[in-house]
């Protein structure tokens, strides 16, 4: 679906340094968008560049008609996308992809690394917290990069929140994956189970690979949303493809873009070139 939406916002928040923009769009995107998706968003008015960027929904108001979204300044494209102003319009594709499963009760882990924050509040976002507890793993650089990509949101929003920092500026120093093998470890860990535990991640490969064998090592069911270069967006170029392990052992190769980004991880082949 090609759309023009118009932009509500688009501004840098936190510290400047992180390079961290909050996007808000306004079109009838909104209304079919689900958590995990994604737009494919055109960030010049020529064709130069040609691809358009991949970008997570992070929030999604279907009354208002408006999609959130997170990005940070990373290259030539985001710095395009920043010089958007409001009541700018944009074109977009979308909304594209698979989505995360939304629960209606019992316990969500979530798992973040880095910007893999963003897709993750958009779930957080559609949790009735009222019939599901929300427990939150998130590790980032530092406590600036944290505040930045709006650690206060969430402290906010009554999830159960654990931070780590690769630094030690804020909570645990170390891996988020190093809080996740503590949980599990943790005698709290059965009451969880025993009220219908899942979970869902995103962030970088290793730090998802890492995530994946705790997880399904411990019972734990587990959605993830891969991070990949993409290009045309609807599963025609196959450059963004991954290798998945079918039921009865076939491995074969899914689009990201289309079947994806959100997989069960359990079905990924995490060693495989991707």
């Amino acid at each position: 679906m090609y759309l023009k939406v118009r932009v509500i916002e688009n501004r840098s928040i936190g510290h400047p340094a992180q390079g961290i923009f909050r996007l808000v769009l306004s079109g009838q995107a909104a209304k079919i968008a689900k958590p995990g998706q994604f737009l494919h968003i055109q960030v010049s008015d020529t064709y130069d560049p040609l691809l358009r960027r991949p970008l997570s929904i992070a929030g999604i108001d279907k009354n208002k008609e408006e999609i959130t979204i997170y990005y940070k300044l990373l290259g030539r494209g985001t710095d395009l996308l920043t010089h958007f102003k409001e009541n700018d319009y944009l074109s977009i594709m979308g909304p594209l992809g698979s989505e995360f499963t939304v629960p209606q009760q019992g316990e969500l882990l979530l798992i973040a690394g880095g910007i893999g924050i963003f897709p993750l509040y958009s779930l957080i976002q559609a949790i009735d917290q009222e019939k599901v507890k929300i427990h939150l793993l998130w590790g980032g650089e530092n406590i600036d990069f944290l505040e930045s990509a709006d650690l206060k949101y969430l402290v906010n929003s009554g999830v159960n929140v654990k931070i780590s920092t690769m630094d030690g500026s804020l909570g645990h120093k170390g891996l988020v994956t190093d809080l996740l093998q503590e949980m599990v470890q943790d005698s709290s860990m059965i009451a969880l189970r025993c009220n219908n535990l899942v979970s869902a991640a995103c962030g970088p490969k290793g730090m998802l690979k890492a995530t994946a064998e705790i997880c399904l090592n411990n019972d734990i069911p587990l959605e993830v949303s891969l991070e990949e270069r993409m290009a045309c967006g609807i599963g025609a170029c196959l450059g963004c493809v991954c290798t998945v392990r079918g039921a009865d052992g076939t491995v074969k190769r899914k689009r990201v873009c289309k079947e994806g980004p959100v997989f069960r991880a359990k079905e990924v082949v995490w060693d495989a070139e991707c």
